[in-house]
């Protein structure tokens, strides 16, 4: 057996976060990283305190749940309430970001971006050319 990469290996960690997730709508894992050490992770959930999707159901508008949060917002809320420092790192997720969560990553001084599957917003694409994020497509190994 031969040994995965690191995108691989970080990519893997992510869809295992992802196993945590509460909205049965999409299962999103991510793992922010900086010299091949995870800094924080998070997943796709409710308001800590508040009840799940897969309790009360699906908050919709627009087409989209919004009981949850990210969980690229919930790796960087990780970081800041741990006092942990992820200008210049990375994140793994196993969605690429919508773009609020993009808006977030970049502001937060990501560098680096691979995910998994895309997922709807092209506009991710343009942009971190724009702001020399790199961004890479990691599919599912099979």
């Amino acid at each position: 057996m031969s040994r995965a990469s690191w995108d691989d290996y970080f990519m893997n960690i992510a869809r295992e976060v992802a196993t945590r997730a509460t909205c049965d709508r999409k299962h999103v894992g991510a793992v922010i990283v900086r010299d091949r050490s995870i800094l924080a992770t998070g997943y796709n959930g409710s308001i800590g305190g508040l009840p799940h999707c897969d309790e009360e159901g699906h908050m919709m508008e627009d087409g989209h749940c919004v009981r949850t949060i990210h969980a690229e917002a919930n790796a960087i809320i990780q970081a800041a309430r741990n006092g942990v420092r992820i200008d210049a790192a990375g994140i793994y997720v196993t969605a690429s970001p919508c773009f609020g969560c993009f808006k977030m990553i970049a502001n937060a001084g990501l560098r680096r971006i691979v995910f998994g599957e895309f997922y709807r917003d092209q506009r991710i694409f343009e942009l971190s050319q724009k702001l020399g994020i790199e961004l890479v497509h990691c599919p599912v190994q099979a």
